[in-house]
């Protein structure tokens, strides 16, 4: 594993200041629903949605927010497992602990939190700009959901099981030709949770139905290549995908911003 920040990540303002808080949002079902949000210092340039992994919004989900927020973002990481398991931080290596709680969640629970986490960039900071979202395993199926269920204007999915058929959650395949906003795929070539087939089930669906899409395969990473707290990571992958992934969001959220104000 690799920790030494100057490998992992390039920021383009380091020394941005930052103002991070959790806010506690009421979800359409009734249920309250506590986000980890990072603020950028001045006016943000695009509103992201930072959907967690399996573990919870923990402090990597945590960091990952603040990365944005210093790349100019407004980020809000809602705590998906709000209806069983408030708070939840789980270890990497303690699967067992979080699978009552994936088991519980729901696309019809889901797209509510992604409502009220959407209203909430949209009624503060981000209120006349761009939103887009992303996120990490169940995150990134949740990314690809949030554009079926938001306005964004691009969505972000790393290596999001369910996506394609089969696996724990419902498939998206037959919604994707619904899809408006543009979207940029990762997966691990060495991933065993989330197999080539998958990977071609879901983008001979996008190529059918004619979506705007970019898809990304690191042929030697494996599932979690970017989380530098998981024995998965991979450097060089993470820092690939993380120029990507700026680069996409200036291209379809900070662009479009400056087209829109132009």
């Amino acid at each position: 594993m690799f920790f030494g920040q100057s490998l992992r990540y390039h920021r383009e303002d380091k020394n941005m200041k930052l103002k991070t808080e959790y806010v506690t949002l009421s979800v359409n079902d009734g249920t309250s629903m506590r986000a980890y949000v990072a603020q950028p210092e001045g006016r943000p340039r695009a509103g992201l949605l930072v959907f967690q992994e399996a573990f919870g919004v923990n402090a990597h989900i945590r960091d990952v927010t603040e990365r944005f927020a210093r790349e100019g973002y407004l980020s809000i990481a809602p705590e998906l497992f709000h209806r069983t398991a408030p708070g939840l931080e789980a270890a990497y290596t303690n699967f067992p602990e979080v699978m009552p709680h994936l088991q519980a969640l729901t696309d019809a629970g889901l797209a509510a939190d992604i409502q009220a986490s959407y209203q909430w960039l949209k009624n503060g900071g981000a209120k006349d700009l761009s939103v887009g979202a992303t996120g990490y395993c169940m995150g990134g199926r949740t990314s690809i959901l949030a554009a079926l269920t938001v306005p964004l204007q691009c969505a972000i999915s790393y290596y999001g099981g369910g996506i394609a058929p089969g696996g724990l959650f419902p498939s998206l395949a037959d919604r994707l030709k619904d899809l408006e906003a543009p979207v940029l795929l990762f997966w691990g070539g060495l991933d065993a949770h989330i197999g080539s087939d998958a990977v071609e089930a879901v983008t001979s669906t996008l190529s059918a139905a004619k979506k705007d899409y970019v898809n990304v395969v690191f042929s030697n990473a494996d599932h979690g290549f970017f989380c530098d707290a998981r024995a998965s990571y991979h450097a060089v992958a993470a820092q690939e995908a993380w120029s990507l992934t700026l680069e996409f969001l200036k291209l379809h959220l900070a662009g479009a911003a400056t087209k829109a104000g132009a």
